[in-house]
């Protein structure tokens, strides 16, 4: 019996293969903005699982010119017309420091920050992503990825 590796054992595949996963959480933050718009151009109405998603408030807070402000209005709007349970508004806190109260052992955490790797610390597979790929787990709610080489 050969050992599996921890990202083997979460994505159930030998190293080099690559899967297609919903992961259990999606994190955006201010880029939301961005990935919002990305997820319209897709043609994109209805995000695939609110349920998956963690968005939060944290990196032009408290907003210092009208541009950031507005973003943040159109944020709060779409979270509300998409049904986000999983929102934290400007204030709340830091998204890695809010992703303790969501992460657990096993999960698969994507998100559109390149620290989204810290949430690794609670037993999880964490990855960053770019604007472009959050925007489609927007609306697929499912991503690819491929299984690394072991060291």
């Amino acid at each position: 019996m050969i050992a599996k590796t921890f990202v083997e054992k979460i994505l159930g595949a030998p190293e080099g293969t690559i899967v297609f996963r919903k992961p259990d959480i999606v994190l955006t933050h201010d880029s939301t903005i961005g990935v919002k718009k990305t997820f319209e151009t897709m043609g994109g109405e209805r995000v695939f699982n609110p349920d998956q998603l963690l968005i939060v408030l944290d990196h032009n807070t408290p907003p210092t010119t009208a541009k950031f402000a507005n973003d943040y209005r159109v944020i709060r709007d779409f979270v509300k017309a998409q049904g986000v349970k999983n929102f934290y508004d400007a204030g709340k806190g830091i998204c890695h420091q809010i992703m303790a109260g969501h992460a657990r052992p096993g999960m698969i955490i994507v998100g559109s920050d390149s620290h989204t790797c810290t949430a690794g610390v609670f037993n999880t597979l964490a990855v960053g992503v770019d604007r472009t790929e959050a925007a489609g787990l927007f609306k697929r709610g499912e991503t690819w990825l491929r299984v690394p080489k072991s060291m």
